[in-house]
């Protein structure tokens, strides 16, 4: 027998069979469980979604669980835990990350998982900690007011300049976007930045020439 075979039998001896107590088992899966329902509490009152999704909140506890049971079993035989990579690395998610804060707490339930199976519970709890003064103190952090789009409809070409007169009027701040002439009428968008919403449209739809005009938001955000 060689140096390759004894140093193949004495690692599988090594890993073959690694004895995890029913304490620490146990002592697993009830951190693990603490913590998704912490990350379940968390994701329920700081998302930003229009629709909250119950089912992918459950999710995010369930998958803290099952990693953390994943992780038991690959530290307890060698062979499971190369069964496990080899089964996990075929299985593809088809489901679409919309928000990108969904993603944030999918890796952090993941993460959680995967700690705790580890038995490294205080890394664990230090970083829901941290996690969770961060998503704070950035969503937090003061954004200025996103600008707004004047669309307007003129029926005549030359009745530009009164629109950007009432323009200037009510905001410091302005930028034509687009003009879209025809041979009778005219589509002008204009970024624009106001206080009174309502009373700078009333103003632009009284000129005879406009026959519509619309302020339109929208949800971006910008950081200065």
């Amino acid at each position: 027998m060689g140096f390759q075979d004894v140093f193949k039998k004495s690692f599988l001896e090594g890993f073959t069979s690694m004895d995890i107590s029913a304490g620490r088992i146990m002592a697993a899966f009830l951190v693990t469980c603490m913590l998704a329902c912490y990350i379940f509490m968390v994701y329920r009152l700081m998302t930003r979604k229009s629709f909250y999704s119950k089912g992918f909140n459950v999710s995010l506890a369930a998958l803290s669980v099952i990693t953390a049971a994943i992780i038991l079993a690959m530290q307890s035989n060698l062979v499971i835990s190369l069964g496990m990579v080899g089964a996990l690395s075929i299985v593809r998610f088809r489901t679409a990350i919309k928000d990108p804060m969904d993603l944030v707490f999918l890796f952090w339930s993941i993460s959680v998982g995967i700690i705790c199976g580890a038995g490294l519970f205080e890394v664990a709890l230090l970083t829901c900690l941290v996690v969770t003064v961060l998503i704070l103190v950035l969503e937090n952090l003061p954004v200025s007011r996103a600008p707004m789009m004047l669309v307007v409809n003129l029926s005549d070409v030359d009745a530009e300049e009164k629109v950007l007169e009432i323009v200037k009027e009510f905001s410091r701040f302005h930028k034509v976007k687009s003009r879209n002439i025809s041979s009778a009428s005219m589509d002008m968008v204009v970024e624009v930045r106001v206080k009174d919403e309502g009373a700078f449209v009333k103003k632009v739809s009284k000129l005879d020439e406009v026959q519509t005009a619309s302020l339109i938001s929208h949800d971006g955000e910008v950081t200065f």
